[in-house]
């Protein structure tokens, strides 16, 4: 149980704070001497974290089913079905070899520090004053193809497209956004690929809801939070922490 807690926190706080979910999933279980979550509890973590974006975007989502009457609502909605793309056919593609690194503890804390160099080059960049709405096919494959990195464990998928929403010029703020609404699809996915191995491999117990709660109300609260700190201070706090992270892990492991 109080495993299964310690999973949806950390699986709350790091999926949408830009310092990647699936390394901490990995590190902090190998710092504590126990085994990573299984199959099932990494499943159902990501469904709690679906969850909540689904919840805090709500209103955005909602927007978009009338697409056909709304043009913002249909650039966004056209933005966001392809920037899954590039991640989606890589992650299928290599979804074995992907996890075979999951075992390299020494990689993933290289990759920590990687993540840190990205979020400090990020914080350099002024970004702009467009809106994740005015988002345009140039826009939408830079954003999704920088998501590609996201798929080794150290990388953060957010912390990755904030970036590069930065770089196309977006807010502080709508580049945080529209990685979320990003974040979506690549979060459901992993639901539906991890859920399918589930239902071959693993089974569900009732322990299991209380990972899914935690990440869940983590998750919707990790997302608020973000969305005020990377307007008031940018991301150089989380730069600092991946590189001091990273280091720690290949010093340790």
């Amino acid at each position: 149980m109080l495993n299964q807690l310690l999973w949806g926190i950390t699986q709350g706080l790091t999926e949408f704070l830009p310092v990647s979910s699936d390394g901490h999933l990995i590190l902090i279980p190998a710092l504590l001497g126990i085994d990573q979550p299984d199959l099932a509890t990494t499943a159902l973590l990501h469904l709690g974290t679906l969850l909540a974006v689904l919840v805090y975007f709500r209103r955005e989502l909602f927007r978009m089913l009338g697409f056909r009457s709304d043009t913002d609502a249909r650039r966004l909605l056209f933005a966001l079905i392809l920037g899954t793309v590039p991640a989606g056919v890589v992650g299928l593609a290599l979804d074995n070899k992907i996890e075979d690194l999951y075992d390299q503890l020494g990689l993933v804390g290289t990759l920590l520090i990687a993540n840190g160099v990205i979020l400090l080059v990020a914080d350099r960049l002024l970004g702009g004053r467009r809106k994740a709405e005015e988002a345009e096919i140039g826009d939408a494959l830079a954003v999704g193809l920088v998501q590609v990195a996201a798929l080794l464990p150290g990388i953060s998928r957010s912390g990755t497209t904030i970036a590069a929403g930065l770089g196309r010029k977006f807010s502080r703020t709508e580049a945080v956004r529209f990685s979320f609404l990003l974040g979506i699809p690549a979060i459901a996915g992993a639901v539906v690929l991890e859920g399918l191995k589930l239902a071959r491999e693993g089974g569900l117990h009732r322990e299991h809801a209380v990972g899914v709660l935690a990440a869940g109300i983590t998750g919707y609260f990790a997302i608020n939070l973000l969305l005020r700190l990377v307007a008031k201070i940018g991301l150089r706090p989380f730069a600092i922490y991946c590189l001091l992270a990273g280091t720690a892990a290949i010093v340790r492991f």
